[in-house]
């Protein structure tokens, strides 16, 4: 079913450049349309079903009998929504930033029940090492960039510190935390997971918990069957976790990966921590977990990595071929 966003506003070129950038993402469940007379968007709505109507300020009371499911409104000043009829959403922003909005606002409103993209599963590819400061998290994201050149990728940080943010120097009004509570509340749906994903070069990522103790809002188990609904709903085809150091809590997560990347090194300490490591999977595992698991020695970074342009410098230096090579095999 095709869900229709429609745009008026008095400036066409701006409901134009909207609609366009809508329709280019594929994870955006919309088909966006730009209206720029009231009597063809009354018309449309009249004969087809609008399921959100972006109307400019000044255009409120043109399209408050035009039939819609909702009606938010794009604002070009202060946001004073207590006294507003419609949600008002800052217009001069992101096309992603105002989508989220979008999303969040849609999503505050009764959903329709097993809402979810349609699709084949998304691979799930799990970055996981019993072995500290061995490039885990740098690999997991060259990972994703390389691959989202091509394909749709998710990218999602388990650790209790990821530092993910620092790097991106990003700011969020929802995480994984977030994510967490709703699948716990059974209130979690695709479209409100949208309203939560954000853009890094390529590649979509959920934020990570801001607090560690965070992710213990769920069971190991909770949070494996969470990733696979995840990859079998959200319309992507690849997801990607960097599983943090959650003891025997890794198993169940690692049990729904459909390959797991184990970054190793070479000294002694390392190599009895991967002893031990193998010696639980013995015990614990039915065998499954240990056959998806590939062993890799990463490349030595031949130089520092900084804070700045952090993304090509990984993309572009002795990981990136790395990781390039590691794909086309």
């Amino acid at each position: 079913m095709i869900r229709v966003l429609a745009v008026f506003g008095m400036d066409p070129s701006y409901g134009e450049r909207f609609a366009d950038y809508v329709n280019q993402k594929e994870k955006i469940p919309f088909t966006a349309m730009s209206f720029s007379s009231v009597e063809k968007l009354r018309q449309y709505g009249e004969e087809h079903v609008i399921e959100i109507l972006l109307a400019d300020e000044d255009a409120r009371e043109l399209v408050r009998d035009v039939k819609a499911k909702q009606i938010m409104v794009l604002c070009q000043g202060e946001l004073v929504e207590e006294k507003e009829e419609f949600p008002a959403i800052y217009k001069y922003q992101s096309g992603d930033c105002v989508m989220r909005e979008v999303m969040a606002r849609y999503c505050s409103q009764p959903m329709e029940p097993a809402l979810a993209l349609l699709g084949s599963r998304a691979v799930v590819i799990g970055i996981y090492s019993p072995v500290n400061r061995c490039l885990k998290s740098s690999l997991a994201l060259t990972m994703c960039q390389q691959m989202a050149r091509q394909e749709a990728v998710l990218y999602m940080n388990l650790e209790e510190y990821s530092g993910f943010s620092r790097l991106v120097c990003g700011d969020y009004r929802a995480d994984l935390s977030d994510v967490l509570y709703l699948y716990r509340q059974g209130t979690y749906n695709w479209m409100r997971l949208k309203s939560m994903v954000h853009n890094w070069g390529s590649m979509d990522y959920i934020p990570p918990v801001r607090y560690g103790e965070d992710l213990s809002q769920v069971t190991p188990e909770e949070m494996a069957m969470l990733i696979d609904r995840i990859a079998c709903e959200s319309g992507y085809d690849k997801v990607v976790v960097d599983v943090g150091q959650m003891g025997r809590g890794a198993l169940p997560v690692l049990s729904v990966c459909d390959v797991v990347y184990m970054p190793v090194r070479e000294d002694c300490v390392s190599a009895a921590k991967i002893e031990e490591f193998e010696e639980y999977l013995e015990a614990a595992d039915d065998g499954s977990v240990r056959e998806r698991i590939q062993k890799l020695k990463l490349p030595r970074m031949g130089s520092v990595i900084r804070r700045e342009g952090y993304l090509e410098q990984l993309l572009f230096g002795e990981l990136g071929d790395f990781v390039r090579q590691l794909l086309t095999k």
